[in-house]
């Protein structure tokens, strides 16, 4: 199976974050990784974000490509602090997970989903990781809400999914039910 799945501990978090951190564009793939686990986005609606889109705002206002719904999403005091410090200094027209290399244009645009997924690649392979992709850190935040919180409904509007039980399971808790189930299952002896 190669479906992703969410960053269930804490410390894997806290790893990936140090580890993005170093090397080259260290910071812009520390903010990307952050972003994404802490407004709950399609990777396809957070890379074309321009500085202007969240210096001074308290909300990401879009229209997410997939469903072409408006969306109103408040930026998290923590991703905040991350963000402010991240574009300090940076021109409002600059891609805010800008590429290192010009496009067709000679611009230097955002870097492509393929970009994206190549960094969150390199983590996994550090990390040993299986099953982590772009979609990774939308399904961490809601793994990580639903923990804190219990509340499927409210996760479930956030997600935009037609029933809770589609986002039990885009999270990785229908999962972790049918692993702890499988897990603790014993057959009974028969008495003799």
């Amino acid at each position: 199976m190669n479906t992703m799945q969410p960053i269930r501990s804490f410390e894997m978090i806290q790893n990936i974050q140090d580890f993005l951190k170093c090397g080259r564009n260290g910071e812009r793939n520390f903010v990307l990784f952050s972003t994404g686990i802490y407004a709950p986005l399609r990777i396809s609606d957070i890379l074309p974000w321009k500085v202007r889109d969240v210096r001074n705002k308290k909300y990401f206002v879009l229209r997410e490509k997939k469903t072409n719904k408006e969306q109103l999403v408040y930026i998290n005091d923590d991703l905040k602090k991350i963000l402010d410090k991240y574009i300090e200094g940076k021109k409002d027209y600059e891609y805010l997970f800008k590429s290192t290399q010009k496009n067709e244009k000679g611009i230097y645009g955002p870097i492509t989903r393929q970009q994206a997924w190549n960094i969150l690649k390199k983590a996994a392979t550090e990390f040993g990781i299986d099953c982590m992709g772009c979609h990774t850190m939308r399904k961490t935040f809601g793994y990580h809400y639903y923990q804190q919180t219990g509340d499927i409904v409210t996760l479930q509007e956030i997600f935009n999914h037609s029933h809770p039980s589609i986002t039990l399971y885009y999270i990785g808790i229908t999962q972790d039910m049918k692993n702890k189930a499988i897990k603790s299952f014993k057959y009974k002896l028969l008495n003799k």
